[in-house]
């Protein structure tokens, strides 16, 4: 049975909502509570389990659970990104700090060795996924397996997306506003090609998706970092808040959205058989 949404205008709004909200999330739980990037890789790679095996487990389509599941592989993603990009040097902290949190302080490879290894991981995944011969596009995903493979690409998309998003914002030059708008653009580069029939829309969907979490990262970046650095100065908190708030009305929508297509296509099947009944029973007179 098919447990994946429909891909429509309010599926990228909620995409870029909760990822943006996964990139703010993720600094309040290593950098403002100060757990450091390993414990908060550890803890929040565990709510990733807890909710996908959720997912997995569930017979039909849920908005709640299924953005649940992209919320926690932000998190995760934001916090596993930081934990092999970052290390304890100046450059990396703020506010008179000497670590990073508690435990290991970082693997210290850098943005763009972190995109590198992150994008071979990407595309790994894929070539597996090609061998089972199941399909990419998100519409025909309705086996177990299928799904496993969609959420392990999700999980390293969101990383990768991560190191994409602090490099533009941090070493490019582009600043976090920069950094957005260059991917806003692409975007609407890959918005025109679905009409134009440049590429696949299976290419452009998966395209889409890992540049959809750079624009998180910009735009949560925009939000928490200090006026001084070209940011808006919310915090961490702040902007978790806000963003929790809009992602919140936004799965409960989708929900109520879901139950009135669930009870339309109901009703649908009935009147069918209702007609069905009636002209049988006029051929009988």
């Amino acid at each position: 049975m098919k447990k994946l949404p429909e891909i429509t205008l309010a599926f990228w709004v909620m995409k870029v909502a909760a990822t943006t909200l996964g990139e703010t999330a993720g600094d309040l739980f290593s950098q403002t509570l100060k757990l450091g990037y390993f414990l908060s890789t550890v803890s929040l790679f565990a709510i990733f389990v807890v909710t996908l095996v959720v997912q997995l487990r569930s017979r039909q389509y849920d908005p709640i659970r299924y953005w649940l599941v992209i919320l926690s592989t932000s998190m995760a993603g934001t916090t596993m990104s930081d934990f092999m990009n970052r290390d304890a040097s100046a450059k990396y902290l703020s506010n008179g700090d000497s670590s990073l949190g508690w435990g290991p302080q970082g693997l210290g490879i850098g943005y763009p060795a972190g995109a590198a290894i992150l994008t071979s991981l990407l595309v790994a995944v894929f070539l597996v996924w090609r061998a089972t011969r199941l399909p990419f596009d998100i519409n025909r995903i309705d086996t177990l397996r299928g799904e496993a493979l969609f959420w392990t690409a999700i999980l390293i998309s969101n990383t990768l997306g991560t190191s994409m998003g602090d490099f533009l914002s941090d070493s490019s030059g582009l600043g976090y506003l920069g950094g957005a708008l260059l991917i806003t653009a692409v975007l609407a580069v890959l918005a025109v090609a679905t009409r134009v029939r440049w590429m696949p829309n299976v290419l452009i969907f998966w395209l889409a998706f890992v540049l959809t979490r750079p624009l998180g990262a910009t735009v949560g970046d925009f939000f928490t970092k200090p006026v001084t650095k070209g940011g808006l100065g919310l915090g961490t908190f702040g902007a978790s808040a806000v963003l929790l708030i809009v992602l919140a009305a936004l799965m409960l929508w989708s929900a109520a959205h879901e139950r009135r297509r669930r009870a339309a296509a109901a009703v649908t099947p009935v009147a069918g058989r209702s007609r069905e009944r009636s002209g049988l029973s006029r051929m009988r007179r």
